[in-house]
């Protein structure tokens, strides 16, 4: 199985520090609704005028442009800024590394991270990887839409915590989309629901799904498993398979 894994707001806690740096950066936010991670407030592409996705907060904080341009450009001036966050799930790198090597998985990380001071992206994107129990990850730093690279790199699966990439994977590819979503269920985009993507609470709970995928029997192969572990239909027109 071939997975195509995101970063930031999926295996990387890149929502703490962009509130203590807006918090730093402007002392009169309100940052009390900014303190958890809940639901992105819109739907993929409602926004008219938003930022590339590479220079907008992560989902959860609302700022106005001008705030969010002022974080990033203090997060481009920290040296290896990417190295520094935290695990959102403490062991969830490791987990998925065992699994790699048990079940012969191949993962591709995949980021829009923007450039900060220090080493490249993509060296912090490894060193981080390695240093929370993925040794010698193979990241790739991307700003196309995800399903273009996931059907250039014949990704199965993509894991990604953005709406907006779950659905470029459903349109402009063969893979399945995982969606972690850490706000309630009642908030998960209609679009997704209705494109038949697979939506998980955690990494861990996503992980389960596809060991319980690779190990189910049935007719159909790898894909159509996994759609009967979400309970998705099997139908070939369906997102996780044209």
């Amino acid at each position: 199985m071939r997975i195509g894994f995101d970063l930031d707001g999926t295996l990387a806690d890149l929502h703490t520090p962009f509130v203590r740096l807006a918090s730093e950066l402007f002392p009169g936010l309100d940052v009390r609704g900014l303190d958890q991670d809940p639901a992105a407030p819109k739907e993929p592409g409602e926004a008219e005028d938003a930022a590339p996705v590479d220079q907008q907060p992560p989902p959860g904080i609302s700022l106005s442009r001008r705030q969010a341009d002022a974080v990033w450009r203090r997060v481009a001036e920290t040296a290896d800024f990417w190295e520094t966050l935290a695990e959102i799930e403490n062991g969830a790198v490791a987990r998925l590394a065992e699994l790699t090597d048990t079940r012969g998985w191949e993962v591709i990380f995949l980021t829009s991270r923007p450039r900060s001071a220090g080493r490249t992206v993509q060296r912090q994107s490894q060193r981080w990887l390695s240093e929370h129990g993925f040794p010698h990850p193979s990241a790739f730093v991307v700003h196309r839409s995800r399903g273009k690279i996931a059907d250039a790199l014949h990704l199965d699966v993509v894991v990604d915590d953005r709406p907006e990439n779950c659905l470029d994977v459903a349109l402009d590819s063969r893979a399945g989309a995982i969606l972690v979503w850490r706000g309630s269920q009642e908030s998960v985009p209609t679009s997704a629901r209705r494109l038949g993507i697979a939506v998980v609470s955690s990494v861990d709970e996503c992980l389960r799904a596809l060991v319980q995928a690779e190990e189910a029997g049935g007719s159909g192969g790898l894909l159509d498993r996994l759609r009967r572990v979400f309970g998705l239909r099997t139908r070939p027109a369906s997102p996780f398979g044209r």
